[in-house]
């Protein structure tokens, strides 16, 4: 069992291209975006497990002579087949929740419990650790948090137990586990993220677990080799919408008018392919044209995206905004609200960049300036003046933050997380060494 603090971090993601056509067979462009969700694991010897969630509020601890006792026979072992509805309600008798129980706060900690339990069956005795996890990535918005959640709690636990081993070398900033090991990473994950979505695609998981950009179609996942980073505004209107919704009134609108939509589908399929041409030439030397292609593209797939019927007034606004400031954005993600991204070329001043930042914040909207393409889940290297075991990772100086632009943790925990981040983004992105197969 591991005996040391472990810090682990792991990307959210977005939907470049291919919103709701993926839901009909097309192919949808996924990239891992660098806000960043961390997890900070402190063995010690007090018999007991705990659980903290700043972003949302929770936290949670249980004695663990107590839950050695509990019959854990219901659990799989990564099997993708394991999980089923009567598992997770197991899951909620362990943690005294009512059985009607869906909301995120709730769902987050039958997450940890199920991988907690699953992944240190293996030990000759569950240990005793504290869990915080801390995310630059606002909730429910489409972009990823739980899955990197699913994706930090089971690298963290599969290194603490020794079945993978820390991945962090001397004088390296930030340490990347090997294909196989990413892999069982990734199993895992899948199977949090089955406990909080019930029937995930794999695509946000498999995005925070390799990083970089993923091609999906028909339940087949491939990566993008060498995606190039690209320069973003991430913009939430802060408008809920819901995506269930959102995708039976697209179905309803090809079921009405199916000579007119069945086109727009296979013209947004057509615009993800040519993306992803366009990103592998970028790999090798991304030219000026270049990005005004994927500019091009991004006007042409929001207008679709328009047509189907899952714009929204605010995202409107947005376009208009950053379009008045010579900028180019579409949504991201079911649409009807939520968020969108707008690509920020090389060649855009910063005084332009900060205008538009400033004029989309006028409307209400929180906005980040990050980039796509960012490295998977990794361990960064603490800085040297915030070991980890620093009382700025005690909840007690922490309180729960929304994880919006002009909220944040203490600000000592912020600058320790800021700075991991930057270590991890300075980290190549996984590459023909370490890319995740193809498929999956």
């Amino acid at each position: 069992m591991l005996s040391e603090a472990l810090l682990v971090s792991a990307p959210g993601k977005v939907i470049l291209h291919g919103e709701h056509a993926v839901v009909h067979g097309k192919v949808a462009l996924a990239m891992a975006l660098n806000l960043r969700t961390f997890l900070r694991l402190q063995p010690h010897s007090n018999g007991r497990v705990g659980l903290n969630l700043p972003n949302i509020g929770v936290r949670r601890a249980w004695d663990v002579a107590s839950l050695q006792l509990l019959d854990t026979s219901f659990l799989g072992h990564g099997d993708s087949a394991a999980l089923t509805a009567k598992h997770v309600e197991k899951l909620k008798e362990v943690a005294g929740f009512p059985k009607d129980c869906v909301d995120p706060e709730h769902l987050a900690v039958l997450a940890f419990l199920y991988l907690y339990l699953s992944i240190c069956q293996s030990q000759r005795a569950l240990p005793s650790l504290d869990i915080t996890v801390w995310s630059e990535l606002p909730t429910g918005a489409g972009l990823g948090s739980s899955a990197a959640y699913s994706v930090c709690l089971a690298a963290a636990l599969l290194t603490a137990c020794e079945e993978i081993p820390n991945p962090l070398k001397d004088g390296e900033a930030a340490g990347r586990w090997t294909e196989e090991n990413l892999e069982l990473i990734n199993k895992w994950a899948f199977q949090g993220e089955r406990v909080i979505h019930g029937n995930p695609s794999g695509v946000d998981n498999a995005v925070s677990t390799w990083g970089g950009a993923l091609r999906y179609q028909q339940g087949k996942i491939s990566s993008l080799k060498r995606p190039p980073v690209l320069k973003i505004l991430l913009i939430n209107t802060k408008v809920p919408r819901s995506t269930k919704v959102l995708v039976a009134n697209v179905r309803s609108r090809l079921l009405k008018f199916p000579e007119i939509v069945a086109p727009l589908l296979t013209s947004i399929d057509a615009i993800s392919l040519e993306c992803e041409r366009v990103l592998g030439e970028m790999a090798a030397a991304p030219t000026p044209e270049h990005y005004l292609t994927l500019e091009e593209l991004i006007d042409m797939n929001q207008h679709h995206l328009n047509a189907l019927g899952v714009g929204h007034a605010s995202l409107d606004q947005l376009c208009q905004v950053t379009t008045a400031h010579g900028l180019h954005s579409k949504l991201t993600g079911a649409g009807g609200g939520g968020c969108g991204i707008t690509l920020l070329r090389p060649d855009v001043e910063r005084p332009e960049v900060e205008a538009t930042k400033r004029a989309l914040s006028g409307y209400g909207f929180d906005c980040w300036e990050t980039s796509v393409g960012a490295p998977g889940v990794s361990v960064p290297r603490p800085p040297p003046w915030m070991p980890l075991s620093s009382k700025a990772w005690t909840a007690s100086e922490r309180s729960p933050c929304s994880c919006s632009p002009t909220t944040k943790p203490s600000p000592r925990l912020f600058q320790a997380l800021e700075l991991a981040s930057v270590l991890a983004s300075g980290h190549p992105a996984p590459d023909a060494d370490g890319r995740p197969p193809a498929p999956l």
